[in-house]
């Protein structure tokens, strides 16, 4: 959706979209180590790798908001919109198809992907909002922080978030408090923009960045194979193991 950025202003927000991808790739190639029984990785207490989630999470959902700024600076394609969004939506509905089938009850039902696709249509509303977003999303950020409710326990309500545990999924992105991070995105965005017009002059300057910027532009890609890759690769060396 930065499609209709100028040159300089992909090459920002492609390259940390890449290097969200790197981080994420490192991040499901040791959790895919602890499942296969070749590492001993602690993926829901240890604060470390939940931390690192929350960082990888953050850029992500935080360029999700930056991206929509871009799209929408002059005027929205609609029909880049939808087929984005359509992508989108078939691409969350392969994975919870898929983590059914690996994972049975611990499917994912409301993960990043099925995020980014309600991300993508609220955030239209709140494009044009400014410091509104700002206020708005650290305040989100801080409520959903600090208040859970048994009500939101019930399976039709927990991808709103606000639970009062986490539920029994592999990968949970309720619309609250990750939200905040979108709008802070969309607060940020103008600004981004600005900077990268005035210290970026093309590709031609970050040329370095090449492979992150490659990676970012193709993220949805990455996202929806490099998982088969590394179990796939993991299977055969277990199974090739004396």
């Amino acid at each position: 959706m930065a499609g209709q950025a100028n040159p300089g202003r992909l090459v920002c927000i492609d390259a940390l979209r890449g290097f969200a991808i790197v981080l994420m790739v490192v991040y499901h190639f040791c959790f895919d180590l602890g499942y296969f029984g070749l590492a001993a990785f602690d993926f829901y207490q240890d604060s470390f790798w939940l931390n690192f989630r929350t960082l990888i999470l953050s850029l992500f959902l935080g360029l999700v908001g930056v991206s929509l700024v871009l799209a929408s600076q002059s005027r929205l394609n609609v029909r880049r919109y939808l087929r984005r969004l359509i992508l989108l939506v078939a691409s969350a509905a392969l994975v919870s198809l898929s983590t059914w089938w690996m994972f049975g009850e611990r499917l994912v039902f409301f993960g990043v992907l099925h995020f980014i696709a309600v991300a993508s249509v609220l955030g239209l509303l709140f494009v044009r909002a400014g410091w509104l977003n700002l206020v708005a999303g650290v305040g989100i950020i801080l409520f959903a922080t600090q208040y859970q409710s048994a009500w939101f326990d019930t399976p039709g309500r927990r991808w709103i978030g606000l639970m009062t545990h986490k539920p029994l999924t592999e990968d949970y992105v309720p619309l609250l408090p990750w939200i905040g991070v979108v709008l802070l995105g969309l607060f940020a965005g103008p600004y981004i923009m600005q900077w990268a017009q005035t210290h970026l002059q093309g590709t031609r300057n970050a040329a370095h960045l090449r492979w992150l910027i490659l990676a970012g532009r193709h993220s949805l890609l990455i996202y929806l194979i490099h998982q088969p890759l590394l179990i796939g690769a993991l299977s055969l060396y277990v199974k090739l193991l004396p």
